[in-house]
């Protein structure tokens, strides 16, 4: 491959690598489609937004379509049939959904010395004694558990503050999550339970080796340099291509070298090794300021005609800089926004239409009405660089398909837009011809 590239072509590598450029599989979705996205990504990042899916969900949704929810929770934790889960939790991209093989790579995070672990232990330690300890070892006589299920190790003392105001057991289980002593998991309506590491991992408890690093597990086995290494290898093929900022975010890696106790590793370390080993090679992209790595592997497809509702946990929403770019779109999640400071709205979803995100739309399910709730709809002010601007037809057209078909995935019978938005008028139209049942009347 040409070691200059237009911004059509990266772009379109990217998308391969995301599995976005082709429509999605017309057959049921398997069991072994959810192992194949989690390998190829290597990271399934979670959040508790529950207004329109939760958030691990839609990724799937957005590449497979349609599929049934259950089926991927128990591939992700063992829910349904009591087998061992293909997966585990802990902070790959924020708080992440991993393969199983990518666990050795996470016991440098484990162990490692950030502050926050330091306070935490210290505070608990002289607040409640001994109760890190007592809390390790009930998880693992009489785990999973959730937290309320151990509030007896350590009472209340006082009324409790706002909801999110932890009390002491569970701010021991969120420490021995981090640092490796126990194992996390989500159970019914999404709350997070905890476990033994043998029995969830198959591993002993990280923390053996968080006081003596002699005793560390020997099959942990992965020095902190080897495994950071080995982090931005999985990048580097889950992205196709990107520049170093780009490829270290995938798995939130220090950039700079020395930063985060990296011991004077960086991206440029990484990348270089890589370069090195031939899995990738160095190339300019229109309009980058900045040089990018391309995988030895990557694939441009020649074209990109995918459509789909990218959730704002999307990998290809995660990292901003990237996205405005590759697309020329300007994001920024809203949720935390005052609602009157807003300019898009509360959940908005960017519209991929073949190599463009021409549009996004505010989405909520209403689930008692029984309806998916358009709040506002918008056109991206400019086309992706080095491409034309889409007909707002085009793109109302495919964004009324996806939005029924999301409707239909989320067992909810219609679809009303409201008039917020530039797009709306367009929108509501292409909906009525493209299905019947809806709501698309305006207001």
């Amino acid at each position: 491959m040409s070691t200059e590239l237009s911004a059509r072509e990266a772009r379109r590598i990217f998308l391969a690598a995301q599995s976005l450029t082709t429509s999605r599989p017309r057959r049921r979705v398997r069991p072994a489609d959810v192992t194949a996205y989690l390998e190829r990504q290597g990271v399934l990042q979670l959040d508790t937004v529950n207004v329109l899916s939760r958030a691990h969900y839609m990724p799937l949704y957005s590449r497979l379509g349609p599929y049934d929810t259950a089926m991927a929770d128990d591939v992700l934790w063992g829910h349904e049939h009591g087998h061992a889960a293909e997966a585990f939790e802990h902070w790959g991209h924020e708080a992440s959904v991993m393969p199983h093989d990518l666990l050795p790579l996470m016991y440098h995070r484990m162990v490692g010395g950030e502050s926050w672990k330091a306070r935490t232990r210290a505070a608990l330690e002289t607040e409640r004694p001994g109760l890190i300890a007592a809390v390790q070892a009930a998880v693992e006589q009489h785990g999973p558990v959730v937290a309320r299920d151990l509030e007896h190790l350590a009472p209340a003392e006082g009324p409790r503050g706002p909801w999110w105001d932890q009390g002491h057991v569970k701010r021991a289980l969120e420490y021995l999550f981090m640092t490796g002593g126990v194992a996390a998991s989500r159970g019914r309506h999404f709350a997070r339970t905890y476990d033994s590491t043998e029995r969830a991992w198959g591993e002993a408890p990280a923390t053996l080796g968080a006081d003596d690093p002699g005793a560390t597990p020997a099959s942990w086995g992965q020095s902190p340099s080897a495994a950071r290494q080995a982090l931005f290898d999985r990048a580097l093929g889950a992205c196709g291509i990107g520049t170093l900022r780009d490829l270290a975010d995938h798995f939130r890696l220090p950039f700079a070298a020395g930063a985060r106790g990296s011991d004077g590793e960086g991206a440029a370390v990484w990348a270089a090794s890589a370069v090195e080993r031939g899995l990738a090679q160095w190339v300019t992209v229109e309009g980058w300021k900045d040089r990018a790595l391309l995988a030895t592997d990557a694939v441009d497809p020649g074209r990109a005609g995918a459509t789909a509702l990218l959730s704002p946990f999307d990998p290809v929403c995660w990292f901003r800089p990237r996205l405005k770019r590759m697309f020329g779109v300007d994001y920024r999640i809203e949720i935390y926004t005052p609602e009157e400071k807003r300019q898009y709205g509360y959940y908005c979803l960017p519209l991929l239409v073949g190599d463009q995100i021409p549009a996004r739309f505010d989405l909520k399910a209403d689930r008692k009405a029984g309806m998916l709730l358009v709040q506002a709809s918008w056109r991206e002010p400019a086309a992706a660089p080095g491409s034309r601007r889409l007909p707002d037809d085009r793109v109302a057209a495919a964004a009324a398909r996806e939005l029924l078909t999301m409707a239909r995935w989320l067992d909810l019978e219609s679809v009303s837009v409201a008039p917020r938005g530039d797009l709306a008028p367009t929108l509501a139209s292409a909906l009525v011809p493209a299905g019947a049942g809806t709501d698309a009347a305006l207001g």
